[in-house]
Formats: structure tokens, sequence, C-alpha cells
């Protein structure tokens, strides 16, 4: 039989209480939990930390684990003291620990006839939490939505073997979700056992680029094309946002960066409102011209005292 670390596997001190070793196997679960973890062994992790968990979590079999010795090795082929199995086991099974995996033999344990710990063992325990991401559109975070999220659920069955099971949920996101955060579907998580309640599933929100909008918190920041003429002359022009076009007056002089505000255009707030969409003013030069208009630009450049570079011969910024 090979020797497991089980305090290794959830990264525990032998004399961690209940608690920190409740903790610690949360934590791992949900960092290599199969449907969120990149690691390629996450799935196979994933197992020892369960394996590991069903042992150290019930004081019965924690006991026997303890009284196995701790001089091993992980891998190391061990044999358990002589009188271990007349201590924990009772039974008047066979002692042969031939081809026995160390979760076959603690499995072995439950229902031994220590009613104290068998007592212990059936306290409520809760469920494990899970995340998942969610991604979203603009315009859905914007108004709301609803998404279908067909999910593959780790679970320990009565055995403590660990089996994944599909799971269809039907999850409300309500108006005004944003980038980054992080929604709680309570109860949708692991299931608990002897009654604990079940874990919570945790959305973890994502937004999909959108060809116009850069979303910031509510706010949306859009870069806004003025011809070289509308931004000197001034101009009437149609700006889009999420909930249709609206006219914006450019005025005469606009120069290139500066930032104009629709007040109540950004995302919706989940209190009510909604941020504002800034638009930043980005000059654009005509990238096809036919003889007339380099006629004209050359007209232009002739009468027009203009100097972009002034500035740098101790004018003023402006040329002037």
């Amino acid at each position: 039989m090979k020797y497991k670390d089980y305090y290794a596997i959830l990264g525990v001190a032998r004399d961690a209480s209940a608690d920190v070793v409740k903790a610690a196997y949360r934590k791992l679960a949900q960092k290599f939990h199969p449907d969120v973890t990149k690691d390629p062994k996450g799935e196979e992790k994933f197992k020892e930390i369960a394996e590991a968990y069903q042992t150290l979590k019930d004081p019965e079999k924690r006991a026997a684990y303890d009284n196995l010795g701790s001089g091993f090795r992980a891998g190391q082929d061990f044999r358990p003291p002589p009188d271990w199995e007349q201590q924990f086991r009772g039974d008047g099974r066979a002692a042969s620990f031939d081809d026995l995996d160390l979760s076959d033999l603690f499995a072995s344990i439950q229902g031994a006839g220590h009613a104290r710990s068998r007592s212990r063992a059936n306290m409520p325990i809760p469920g494990a939490d899970f995340e998942v991401a969610v991604h979203l559109t603009l315009e859905e975070a914007h108004s709301g939505t609803q998404v279908d999220l067909n999910l593959s659920m780790p679970e320990v069955d009565g055995e403590g073997r660990l089996r994944h099971v599909p799971k269809a949920i039907k999850a409300r996101i309500p108006k005004g979700a944003t980038d980054g955060q992080r929604l709680r579907l309570r109860g949708q998580g692991g299931p608990g056992a002897n009654g604990g309640r079940a874990g919570d599933l945790y959305l973890n929100i994502a937004l999909h680029p959108h060809p116009f909008f850069r979303p910031s918190g509510h706010d949306l920041y859009l870069d806004l094309p003025l011809a070289p003429w509308e931004a000197v002359l001034g101009a009437t022009i149609e700006v889009p946002t999420l909930s249709g076009k609206v006219s914006l007056t450019v005025p005469p002089g606009t120069p290139s960066g500066r930032k104009l505000r629709f007040a109540g255009k950004g995302l919706a707030r989940p209190g009510g409102g909604e941020g504002d969409l800034y638009a930043i003013v980005q000059i654009v030069n005509p990238t096809v011209t036919d003889e007339r208009e380099r006629e004209l630009f050359r007209q232009l450049a002739q009468a027009s005292r203009f100097d972009p570079r002034g500035h740098f011969a101790g004018g003023t910024p402006d040329g002037g």
C-alpha cells in the first residue's frame, strides 16, 4: 500500500484544527475545480484534495490516519502498525493490505462502531463554493439579461468517490453588471453533507470588447472622429450611445483630445441612474482627395498663418 500525506496535500500542519482543514480544502477545491482551473493536472489534484479531506474531516478517520505514523514519504510502500487494524477497524476482517489503496482503507472504517466519533462525523458539513466565468455584451450588461449555464459539477458520493454531475442553471443578471464583478448565487454550489447547507456559485462577469465603447465602471468612453473642417468651423453630428443616436453640437475650434461629456448615457447602475459617456475628439484627415480638394487645401495653406510647430521657436502652442 502506498502512503499519501493528506496534510501535505491540503497544505496544513498535522495539528491543524478542523476549521483550518476545512478552509484549506475549500480554497484548494475552488482553485482546482475542473471547470475553472487551467492547470492540466487540475482534475487529478482536485481528486487528491477531496480524498484527503474525506479522511481528515472525520475525527475517527483522522485519528486512525495519524496513528499510521508520520515517518513515511508520499508514494512510499508501508504497512499500518500491528495493532492498528484491531484498534480502528475492529471487525475481524483480514489484515491484508496488498493492492489496497489508502482511500479504500479509510472508506472501510466508516461504521466501525465508534459511536462518539460517528456522531461527530454526522455533523452538518456545508458544500463547496464554485466559480464560473460569464461573458456579456455591453448591451446585456446595460439592460440586464438571463444566462443559461450548463455546468459539470464535481460531487463526492456516499462512498467518498468523486464524480461529475451535470447541472443546468438559469441565472438572472441584473442591469448594471460591470467587468470583473462577482455575483453570488446562494445554494447553487456543491451539495452539503449530513444536512449541511449547499455551497454557493459565484459568477465572474467579463464584458466582451465593444466596437465603439470602452467601459470604465459605469462610464463609457468613445473615440469621436472629426473632419478638420468640422473641428475648425463647428458642426452638428450624430453620436452613437447604448440607447440610440444623439445629436451633438461641436463648437468651432474644437481641439483634438477634447473630452465631451454626455451625462446619463453610460451603463445603467444597479441602484438606478446611469453613468456618463465621454467622447474623445480625434481630428482625422481625409484618406482620399481629388484634385479640387487638394487645390482647396493649397489655397488654405497659402492663406493661413497657422503654424502648429510655432512653439518650437518660442511661440505659443497654437502657433499664434
